[in-house]
C-alpha cells in the first residue's frame, strides 16, 4: 500500500482522522434542490401527457388490424376481411395462455426454489466463502466445457443427416422448439456462443495466480455476507424497486400506445382522375365523391390529424422515452443510495453488531428521499440523456443496414462504442457517488469526485477486486439461473419419473422453460444486487477506513480481524517486493 506522503496530489488528499466520524452523517441538509423541483415540474408534465394520450388514443387501432376504410378487422358490426391470420394468432395466443394457466404453479415452485437457493447461498458465504466461491468458478468451468462438448457432439452427428443442413432461416418461426434442435446449425451457433464464455473463463485462471488479491475480494464478500445477515432487511428492498419499476415500464409502455393510436382516420380520394386526387375535397365515408369527381371513391389513409397535438407526436413518444429512462435510473438511483446507507451504517460500527443503529435500512431510505432526491435525479438524468442517445443511434443503425455508404456505417459504429463505454463508466461513477452521498451527504458533483479521487488513490485494488467480486457474483447468478433452467427442462418434457404424471403436457414447453430461467436469473439478481451493493460499500468504507486510521488504539481500524488480517499480509508482501 503507497504511504499516504506518496499520493499524488492531482488524486486529492487522502481523509484525515476524525474521532466524531462514526458513518451516515445525520446532520445534513437538502442537496441539487433545483434538479429536485425540475424532476418533480417533469414528473407532474408526464402525468398530463398521459392524460392527454388516453383522452386522445385508442388502442384497438393498434391491436387489431383495419381493412380499407378503417373498419377493425373482426369486431363486431364490421366486415371479415384478413380475419384469417387474426384467428390464426389467436390460436396461438390461446395455446400460450393453456400453458401458463396449466403451469404457472410450476413455474412459480421454481422461483421460490430459486430464492431460497439465493439466500441460503449468500447465507453461506459468511462462512464458508472461500470455499463456496472456488466451487463456483470451478463448477462453471465445468459445465462450459460440457457444453461445449454435448454442443459439437451433438453438431457432429446431425451433420451426417441429409436433412439437418437447412438453415434456421430457410424454417422460419416455428411454434415447436424441436424443430430447430434437429438442424446442425442451431448446435452450431449454440457452440459458438458457449464459446465465447471461454474467455471470461480465461480471466477466472489468470485471477488464480492473484491469489492475494484474490483473498481480500473473498474476504470482502465474506464480510458483505455478515453484513446482510445482520441486516436481513435489505435483500426484500428488491421487492419495492421492482414494484416502482413495474409502475415505470407499465405507464411508459400505456403512454406509448396511446399516443401511437391517437388521431382520427384519415381518408384520401382514390380516382382515375389525376386531378381529383390532388384536389381539395372534403373526403369521410358520408361525402358523396362520385359527383365531383366521377368513379372516385373515399378510402382510409392513416390515423392523425391537424392539431398542435397530433403534429408533434413523434416528439412526445421521444420525450416519453426519455421521462421513461430518467425514472427507471432514478429507482435504480434511490434503491443503490438506500442499500449504501445502510451498510455504510454496518461498517462504520465499531463494536458489531452492538453499534449498529436501530432500523438502518428505514433510516437510510428516509434520508435518501428527504434530503437527496434533487442528487439522485442529477446523477439519474446525466445517464439516462446517455442511454436516449445509445437508443436513437441503435434505431439509425437499423434504419442504415441497407445503405451502402461504408463511411456512414463506421462513423455509426464508432459512435455506439463510444456511447456504451460511455454509459458503462458513468454507471460504474453513478454507483459510488450514491454511496459517498449515503455516507456523507454531499451533492452529486461533489460525491463523485470524492469517490474518483478515492478509486483512484486505490486503482490497484478497484481494478483487481472490483472485477473478481463482480464476476464470482456474475457466475453465481449463472449458475443458480442455469440449473433451474435444466431443472425446469427435465420437469416439463416428463423426464423425472416420479413427478412426470403431475407434469401437465404443454403445447410450447419452450415458453413455460424460458419463463423460469429469465425469472430465476431476475429474482437471483435481485438478491445478488443487494450482495454488489454491500461489497461496493464496504470497499469504499474499507479503502477510507485505511487512510482515515492505522490500527493503533488511538486509531482502531473499523474492519473485521479477518480482514485487517489478509489485508495486512497483502501489503507486506507488497512492500517487500516494492523494497526488493
Amino acid at each position: 500500500m503507497a504511504r499516504k506522503s506518496d499520493v499524488p496530489s492531482y488524486y486529492g488528499e487522502p481523509q484525515k482522522f476524525d474521532p466524531t466520524f462514526r458513518g451516515p452523517i445525520h446532520n445534513r441538509s437538502c442537496t441539487d434542490v433545483l434538479c429536485c423541483v425540475i424532476f418533480i415540474i417533469v414528473i407532474l408534465g408526464y402525468i398530463a401527457l398521459g392524460t392527454v394520450a388516453w383522452i386522445h388514443g385508442d388502442p384497438r387501432k393498434v391491436v387489431y388490424p383495419t381493412d380499407s376504410y378503417g373498419q377493425f378487422c373482426g369486431q363486431h358490426g364490421t366486415p371479415n376481411a384478413g380475419i384469417v391470420g387474426l384467428l390464426d394468432a389467436k390460436e396461438v395466443g390461446i395455446k400460450i395462455f393453456e400453458d401458463y394457466a396449466s403451469s404457472w404453479y410450476w413455474i412459480l415452485l421454481g422461483l421460490v426454489i430459486t430464492m431460497l437457493v439465493s439466500l441460503a447461498f449468500i447465507l453461506l458465504l459468511r462462512f464458508t466463502a472461500g470455499v463456496l466461491l472456488w466451487l463456483v468458478i470451478f463448477g462453471v468451468i465445468a459445465a462450459v466445457g460440457y457444453g461445449i462438448w454435448h454442443c459439437y457432439w451433438e453438431f457432429s452427428i446431425l451433420k451426417e443427416k441429409p436433412d439437418a443442413d437447412i438453415t434456421i432461416s430457410n424454417i422460419g418461426f416455428q411454434t415447436d422448439f424441436r424443430v430447430y434442435l434437429q438442424l446442425s446449425q442451431t448446435w452450431f451457433i449454440f457452440s459458438k456462443l458457449i464459446s465465447l464464455a471461454v474467455t471470461e473463463v480465461i480471466i477466472i485462471v489468470v485471477l488464480i495466480f492473484l491469489r492475494r488479491r484474490v483473498r481480500i475480494a473473498i474476504a470482502l464478500l465474506k464480510e458483505g455476507s455478515k453484513a446482510i445477515g445482520y441486516i436481513m432487511s435489505t435483500l426484500f428492498y428488491p421487492i419495492i424497486t421492482f414494484l416502482l419499476l413495474a409502475i415505470c415500464i407499465a405507464y411508459w409502455a400505456v403512454t406509448a400506445v396511446f399516443l401511437a393510436s391517437s388521431g382520427d382516420a384519415v381518408y384520401k380520394v382514390m380516382s382515375t382522375d389525376p386531378k381529383c386526387q390532388y384536389s381539395n375535397i372534403t373526403c369521410d365515408p358520408e361525402t358523396n365523391v362520385t359527383k365531383v369527381c366521377p368513379g372516385a371513391q373515399c378510402t382510409f389513409a392513416f390515423y392523425g390529424g391537424e392539431s398542435i397535438y397530433h403534429r408533434y407526436i413523434f416528439i412526445l413518444q421521444l420525450c416519453n422515452l426519455l421521462v421513461f429512462l430518467w425514472l427507471v435510473n432514478f429507482t435504480i438511483a434511490l434503491g443503490q443510495c438506500t442499500l449504501a446507507g445502510a451498510f455504510a451504517s454496518y461498517y462504520w460500527a465499531l463494536q458489531k453488531p452492538a453499534d449498529i443503529p436501530a432500523c438502518p435500512l428505514f433510516s437510510s431510505f428516509g434520508r435518501a428521499v428527504r434530503y437527496h432526491t434533487g442528487s439522485l435525479a442529477f446523477g439519474a438524468l446525466i445517464l439516462s440523456i446517455v442511454q436516449f442517445f445509445r437508443i436513437i443511434l441503435e434505431y439509425l443503425d437499423h434504419k442504415l443496414k441497407g445503405a451502402h455508404n461504408a463511411f456512414a456505417r463506421f462513423l455509426l459504429c464508432c459512435l455506439k462504442c463510444c456511447f456504451w463505454c460511455l454509459e458503462h463508466f458513468i454507471r460504474f461513477m453513478n454507483r459510488n457517488a450514491y454511496i459517498m452521498i449515503a455516507i456523507y451527504g454531499k451533492n452529486f458533483c461533489t460525491s463523485a469526485r470524492e469517490a474518483f479521487f478515492l478509486l483512484m488513490r486505490n486503482v490497484v485494488r478497484v481494478a483487481v477486486l472490483d472485477k473478481v467480486t463482480d464476476f464470482l457474483l456474475f457466475l453465481g447468478k449463472l449458475l443458480i439461473s442455469g440449473s433451474m433452467g435444466v431443472l425446469a427442462f427435465f420437469v416439463f418434457t416428463h423426464k423425472i419419473p416420479v413427478i412426470q404424471e403431475e407434469v401437465p403436457s404443454l403445447n410450447y414447453y419452450w415458453l413455460p422453460l424460458l419463463t423460469v430461467i429469465f425469472g430465476s436469473y431476475l429474482v437471483a439478481h435481485g438478491f445478488f444486487n443487494v450482495y454488489a451493493m454491500c461489497v461496493d460499500t464496504l470497499f469504499l468504507c474499507f479503502c477510507e477506513d485505511l487512510e482515515r486510521n492505522d490500527g493503533s488504539p488511538g486509531k482502531p481500524y473499523f474492519m473485521s480481524p479477518g480482514l485487517h488480517k489478509i489485508l495486512g499480509r497483502a501489503d507486506q508482501a507488497g512492500k517487500q517486493h516494492t523494497g526488493s
